[in-house]
């Protein structure tokens, strides 16, 4: 099974967000390309938060290009065999922990978000990471700053879209 197909039956069994869901899977039936980079009408992405419940906080990223504090994640690879796969391996690479885990269930949630040209929206599909327990974090190339953030403090830092992952994502916990 091909990275399209497996982001079309995450989407399908995707029971929230059903104007979002629509959208996203109309992309994919558009785009065979609407995957990668590559396509100029937008692409899927895959992200996660990743959460700390024991200590009831969260890991951000200070965004290299963009200067906010977001959840890790980025661009699919042609590696990448599911969505959660690339999920999981963009919060692992821009972390720098290991062993994270992703909460069952699939995705917590999806955010459409314009991006500068040749592309016009990433069309992300957000997972929540546990991080293990003692999880020490390592800056990568990709980040500014990586800091642990109180679930309280999020807010403040970070804009609605991360604030509405970390409300979906404690709910799902």
């Amino acid at each position: 099974m091909s990275l399209h197909d497996d982001a079309v039956l995450v989407l399908k069994s995707y029971e929230e967000q059903e104007e979002l869901r629509r959208l996203y899977l109309d992309h994919l039936a558009a785009h065979p390309d609407g995957m990668w980079k590559a396509c100029g009408a937008g692409h899927v992405t895959a992200s996660a938060l990743v959460v700390d419940p024991e200590r009831g906080r969260v890991l951000l990223t200070l965004h290299k290009k963009l200067g906010m504090w977001l959840q890790m994640g980025g661009h699919c690879e042609p590696d990448d065999t599911t969505l959660a796969a690339a999920a999981l391996r963009e919060a692992t690479e821009e972390s720098g922990i290991s062993g994270l885990t992703l909460l069952p269930g699939g995705p917590v949630r999806l955010d459409r978000h314009p991006i500068p040209a040749p592309c016009h929206w990433h069309l992300d599909v957000q997972y929540a990471a546990l991080a293990p327990s003692g999880a020490v974090e390592e800056i990568s190339e990709e980040s500014l700053d990586l800091r642990w953030f109180a679930y309280d403090e999020v807010a403040e830092v970070a804009d609605k879209s991360v604030v509405r992952l970390l409300e979906m994502t404690r709910a799902a916990l």
